[in-house]
């Protein structure tokens, strides 16, 4: 049952939960956003870099013909790319879940 002590709980967390992730936002970007997807969406961009790296390596490695490194930095690109699409996943589900917590009066 909902009640108004839950609600207004609630509601608190939500307010500041951005006051808490400001700084770790603004440390990381160069304008002042209050979201965390600021922050998320720095991560992804570290994430592809290396990734593009891995590619780039097991492409020179290739022109040297070492296959176990070739392999190896394939399967790390592959495994990351796995873990982004994962991390995305819980990330939207974690998300939705909590609009779900508020009502749309709110």
């Amino acid at each position: 049952m909902i009640t108004r002590s839950n609600l207004v709980e609630q509601l608190r967390e939500y307010q500041m939960r951005p006051k808490y992730e400001w700084a770790t936002v603004s440390f990381f970007s160069s304008y002042a956003a209050s979201d965390a997807s600021a922050r998320v969406d720095v991560i992804l961009v570290i994430w592809e870099l290396l990734m593009f790296a891995f590619l780039v390596f097991s492409g020179v490695a290739l022109y040297f013909r070492y296959m176990k490194i070739v392999f190896l930095l394939m399967c790390l690109t592959t495994l990351m790319l796995v873990c982004m699409k994962v991390t995305k996943q819980v990330g939207q589900n974690r998300k939705s879940k909590r609009r779900m917590l508020l009502p749309l009066s709110m």
